[in-house]
């Protein structure tokens, strides 16, 4: 070929190449990019669970290729929880999980989902508060829990404010002084809802009540537990008229009375109990867990040989004996009303010693039949053969040398004095008779011609002197005389001197049915003096100061009823304190909470109850006849809640 057609037919294969890379076939981009493609949908809702007065909104992150398009169509399954907005905002419109898609509106094909979770919607409803305990000392504290309510999921935090203290973010309050604290637990959902709860805050300093145990209402019955052994949740039944001591140990004992038993059955008993206040735990001794119903007869005592101690000795029931403890530590119980050998009921004038050591009874002296005589002898002179006639409600002391002294009791006005060591009974002043008369002579003057009239549900104080006393009760006063004559109700005090043999009207009236005089509460003042009362019950503390509580008596109106007010005595000024208690009769107790001291905390009125004084002066009242925490007089009216006072 010419070199001239070569030329020309490679142009033309060079302008047909050119021509096909430019883009002139079928198929080919027209622009020079990649063809766009949605590689992936993904969605994030937040929050993702809300309540039904809630939204949550919802983000889509496409990927892909090229240049694509990132907007998506929103749809929720099921429809029947909520819609979404173009936006990705989601409503609902019930409960459950509802999934979220976003779908590629470039590549339907493509789409990503997430699940939003709906609850009903969150409610506040209350806040309520509790703490424990609700009664505290100055030196404790209380822990404090808060309870929300609400419909859906509300939260259950709360924030903590406290009146006299302080309060921790966990609820533990710390007071600052006495008083009621008011504890405040606010919802941090809804502060328009909140709780609160009170702590009374006591201090524990002197001159305080505490509810020791027992029922704060009358007439429970006796649980009783295994005999011998201690538990908390024994409890001697709600009595009156019963023996009391405190041994060596400071252990509390209690014998008899008329009770409710362990079946709810109320009679004379001859259970022994023994309360220790280190645990706080009552232990049925011995005696019977039933008591006796019938006012004619019953069980009888078991004496045994008099003087010989024997496991099976036990005392029939009884109440309104005399009671002591000897140097030895023993208890000794003298009389009462109740049960003989035989089983009848009659005044008493058995004499029984009980061993704690060895947890035996002895029958020591005086008649195992009811309603002996007394054998008097010559006055002052000791014998074996003298005896206390059968008696209930005198009234006894203990002197420093371990002798026992009893006065009075069934209209009596006579003074004995016993010997444990020899077992004689001395005969030493008052009239070997019932029914007479006082004869008071000069107040403050000592004589051995004064002596107080009969009497019977006195009470007795032994001071630090030695000297004994004895105040009011139900007897004869100065002008009323003979036999069977009208008892009145006393308030006079007396003063007897063991050394000289001699008693001192000391304050109260030479007269029947006194009412008291007050004064100021917590001042002493020569003018001040109890009411007349019987059945009350009295206490020595560490300082030979002489206290009494409640009775049967007269209040500041002149009015009868049963009394729960406290009073103190000092022998060297010889003045009398109203400390505590109400001036009216028939008050109900205000019990607080078992084991805090608190100063609003009181008794109520009472007679007939029981009786100690532990090594550090406290006084311990337990029981008797009288009011409850409601007010009233249930049933019988009898109690069993147990009382400590620090003077």
């Amino acid at each position: 070929m010419p070199l001239h057609r070569k030329i020309a037919s490679a142009l033309l294969v060079s302008i047909a190449l050119l021509a096909s890379g430019c883009g002139g076939g079928s198929g080919g981009s027209s622009g020079g990019g990649s063809t766009p493609a949605i590689t992936s949908v993904s969605v994030a809702c937040s929050p993702g669970s809300i309540n039904t007065n809630q939204t949550s909104t919802c983000t889509q992150t496409v990927a892909g290729t090229g240049s694509y398009s990132s907007s998506v169509t929103w749809s929720v399954s099921p429809a029947s929880i909520g819609a979404v907005s173009s936006a990705g905002v989601f409503t609902p419109s019930g409960t459950g999980t509802a999934t979220i898609t976003a779908t590629s509106t470039e590549d339907s094909s493509k789409s990503g989902n997430a699940t939003v979770t709906v609850a009903a919607q969150s409610t506040v409803t209350s806040v309520s508060v509790i703490c424990t305990p609700p009664a505290i000392l100055t030196t404790q504290t209380s822990t404090c829990t808060a309870t929300v309510q609400g419909t859906g999921s509300y939260s259950p935090a709360v924030t903590w404010a406290a009146s006299d203290g302080t309060i921790t973010s966990s609820g533990v309050f710390t007071p600052a002084g006495t008083g009621t604290a008011t504890i405040t637990a606010t919802s941090t959902q809804d502060t328009s809802k909140s709780g609160t709860a009170t702590i009374l805050v006591g201090s524990p300093t002197s001159n305080e009540w505490t509810w020791m145990g027992g029922s704060s209402t009358g007439d429970a019955s006796g649980v009783y537990g295994t005999l011998g052994a201690a538990s908390t949740t024994n409890v001697p039944g709600a009595r009156a008229g019963a023996a009391s001591w405190i041994d060596e140990s400071s252990n509390l004992w209690l014998f008899g009375g008329e009770a409710y038993d362990s079946t709810g059955a109320w009679g004379i008993v001859n259970d022994l109990w023994e309360f220790s206040p280190t645990a706080k735990t009552w232990t049925w001794v011995s005696g019977s867990d039933t008591a006796n119903t019938s006012a004619v007869s019953g069980t009888p005592g078991i004496y045994g040989t008099l003087g010989v101690a024997s496991v099976n000795n036990l005392p029939g029931a009884r109440l309104d004996s005399a009671s002591w403890r000897d140097s030895s530590g023993n208890l000794w119980l003298f009389g009462g009303g109740g049960y003989d050998s035989a089983g009848t009921n009659g005044s008493l004038n058995d004499l029984w010693e009980y061993s704690p050591a060895t947890k035996e009874w002895t029958w020591v002296g005086g008649s195992n039949t009811a309603n002996a005589k007394g054998v008097y002898g010559t006055q002052g002179v000791a014998s074996t053969s003298n005896v206390p006639g059968a008696r209930y409600s005198a009234v006894s002391w203990t002197d420093s040398n371990g002798v026992f002294w009893l006065f009075g009791g069934s209209m009596y006005n006579d003074l004995w004095e016993f010997n444990p060591i020899q077992k004689t009974w001395t005969w030493v002043s008052g009239a070997n008779f019932q029914d007479e008369n006082g004869v008071y002579g000069t107040q403050g003057i000592a004589s051995t011609s004064n002596f107080p009239g009969s009497r019977q549900d006195s009470v007795s104080w032994i001071d630090g002197n030695g000297n004994f006393w004895l105040f009011g009760g139900s007897g004869l006063d100065s002008v009323t005389s003979g036999v069977g004559a009208a008892v009145g109700c006393l308030n006079d005090l007396w003063e007897f001197s063991p050394t000289a043999k001699t008693w001192t009207w000391v304050s109260g009236s030479n007269f029947e049915n006194a009412a008291g005089i007050y004064g100021t509460q917590g001042v002493v003042a020569a003018s001040n003096t109890p009411g007349c009362r019987e059945s009350a019950v009295s206490w020595t503390d560490t300082s030979s100061n002489l206290w009494l509580f409640g009775g049967t008596g007269y209040d500041s109106t002149g009015t009868l009823g049963e009394l729960n007010n406290l009073w103190e005595f000092s022998p060297t000024i010889k003045e009398w304190t109203w400390v505590g208690g109400s001036i009216k009769g028939d008050a109900s107790g205000v019990y607080g909470v078992i084991g805090v001291a608190y100063a609003s905390n009181t008794p109520g009125g009472r007679a007939s109850a029981a009786k100690w004084t532990d090594t550090s002066g406290n006084l311990w009242l337990f029981g008797g006849a009288g009011f409850d925490s409601t007010g009233t007089v249930k049933g019988d009216g009898v109690l069993n809640d147990l009382w400590r006072y620090q003077p």
